[in-house]
């Protein structure tokens, strides 16, 4: 009896709890999902939002510019037309629609929209072939304006014609009424030059270069430009260390003060000896003397020169950009100087120009064939002014085809992996990949063949018509700079040399021509080791 009382006193208990325990049981399932669907609902609303573009992302607000990871022109510009994201370096590898600085459209077309307005001056009797790449190269990097002076192939109607079809091109062809223009110019009543007149070759070309540079300048100033350099066709600038690969960028930080910066140059180290087209086949360069610790330079000297007569087959001085001021004048291929100051001048630290010098096995055969010398040891230093461009043309003139391959693989083709490896890792040799994608991704996208077709066609008649109206619109550039003179020196009529005013002789330090780097003699070897 008293465990009947006992279940009939819990009895009711049990039977009033089971609908609060219900009750519980659902409003704690109703606050869960609540609590679940919550944030899966704000990340699908902040997602549709970031997809259209609704919102931006707080860290890249307050992200430093330049934190992020941009492949090199890849960085935002507030100059580019164009929204960068981290995806441009996979759309430029594999889209034809690739995203540069400066590309607005295949004209690459700037108009006023840049500054400083940079402009680059070149002496070339090269094709289509090779000014293309080297012409849009550097519009993309961020020069505006070029100053073509041409002969050979280069002024043939089927090139120069393209060549005249591309905004901001000026194209000069060397007729007799140029030269005749240029025979006025100052240059010859003066010393800092005369030591190349009248030599062939290499020395001819060098003056003519000169002459082309000092009426550039007046061109660039025409047109208001702020900088100008001289640079050949087969050299590409490099301009590392700036906040975007970018020479315009690079000049905008250059300080006010400053007259001329120098671009140490890189030299092209080849590994194979059938290129076609090395500036989208070299990847691989040598350091300049400047670049290197002095350590490294005489350390590796032996391994860099590999028989060769110096550390670089050509000039190891670089090239030069001016800023647009009176009295600017060029001082030989290399440099430029000032008639009434001595240039401020910086040399870079990171930039370079790239000299991609005998890269295609040919080149020995064309150096060669526009040089009429005998090919003798003391008839060669009247032509050139480097050992190895001498060794060259005396190969190339006296070899049959398989010497010269096998001359050519021995002292320019780099083969010995192992060599390479080493010179890498003691950072005597580089690769350098971003002026190799910007070419090919021109190439692939249709700029090079649009800017072909779209050039109109021209009668030999239209063409020399052109060319005279061409060089017509110089005259007044070189009477111009025939005037620009210092002092009160009166202006020959012919070819005898005035001694200068004694107020500018002092700033007529003598052309800066093509140098070889450091030489390395087996005492200095001894010394650093």
């Amino acid at each position: 009896m008293p465990m009947a009382n006992h279940h009939q006193l819990h009895a009711p208990l049990r039977s009033g709890s089971t609908p609060h325990s219900h009750s519980s049981s659902s409003a704690l399932s109703k606050i869960l999902l609540l609590l679940t669907l919550l944030p899966v609902s704000l990340a699908v609303i902040a997602f549709v939002l970031q997809w259209r573009g609704g919102i931006t992302d707080p860290v890249a607000l307050s992200s430093p510019r330049g934190s992020h990871l941009y492949f090199p022109g890849m960085e935002p510009s507030p100059l580019s037309p164009l929204s960068h994201s981290h995806s441009d370096c996979v759309n430029l590898a594999r889209t034809s629609s690739p995203s540069f600085p400066y590309y607005h459209n295949w004209n690459i077309d700037f108009g006023s929209s840049l500054t400083p307005k940079i402009c680059v001056t070149t002496s070339t009797s090269a094709g289509l072939e090779q000014i293309l790449p080297w012409m849009f190269y550097h519009k993309v990097i961020g020069v505006t304006n070029f100053f073509l002076f041409v002969e050979g192939k280069a002024a043939s109607l089927e090139v120069s014609n393209v060549l005249e079809s591309i905004p901001g091109v000026k194209v000069i062809y060397r007729t007799k009424q140029l030269e005749e223009q240029q025979a006025k110019s100052r240059i010859w009543n003066e010393t800092w030059l005369a030591g190349f007149f009248y030599k062939p070759c290499n020395y001819e070309l060098f003056v003519k270069q000169s002459l082309n540079m000092e009426m550039a300048i007046v061109m660039a100033r025409d047109s208001g430009m702020d900088w100008i350099l001289h640079l050949d066709t087969d050299e590409l600038i490099h301009p590392a260390g700036a906040r975007e690969y970018s020479l315009r960028q690079l000049l905008l930080d250059v300080p006010g003060h400053v007259d001329m910066v120098i671009f140490p140059n890189y030299e092209s180290s080849i590994e194979r000896d059938d290129i076609k087209e090395p500036f989208s086949e070299v990847s691989m360069f040598k350091k300049n003397y400047d670049h290197l610790p002095k350590d490294t330079y005489f350390g590796t000297y032996k391994d860099s020169v590999r028989g060769n007569p110096n550390y670089f087959l050509t000039y190891g001085n670089g090239k030069s950009a001016a800023r647009i001021q009176d009295h600017l004048r060029p001082n030989g291929a290399h440099r430029w100087h000032n008639y009434m100051k001595t240039p401020n001048e910086i040399k870079l630290e990171e930039a370079a120009v790239l000299h991609y010098t005998y890269a295609k096995f040919s080149d020995l055969t064309s150096r060669r064939d526009r040089c009429g010398c005998k090919p003798t040891k003391d008839d060669v230093k009247r032509c050139f002014m480097l050992e190895f461009d001498r060794s060259a043309f005396i190969i190339a003139s006296t070899a049959t085809e398989d010497e010269m391959l096998k001359w050519y693989n021995e002292h320019v083709v780099w083969g010995d992996t192992d060599l390479k490896m080493k010179l890498i890792r003691k950072g005597v040799l580089t690769r350098i990949y971003s002026p190799m994608v910007i070419i090919q991704s021109l190439r692939e996208s249709g700029v090079f063949s649009s800017v072909i077709a779209s050039a109109p066609s021209l009668s030999k008649e239209n063409f020399l018509l052109s060319i005279d109206s061409s060089n017509s619109s110089r005259a007044s550039a070189s009477v111009s700079l025939a005037s620009r003179k210092v002092g009160k020196i009166k202006e020959s009529q012919g070819a005898t040399r005035k001694v200068l005013s004694i107020e500018s002789a002092a700033f007529h330090e003598v052309a800066v021509p093509p140098l070889s780097p450091p030489v390395v003699d087996d005492n200095d070897l001894i010394s650093h080791n």
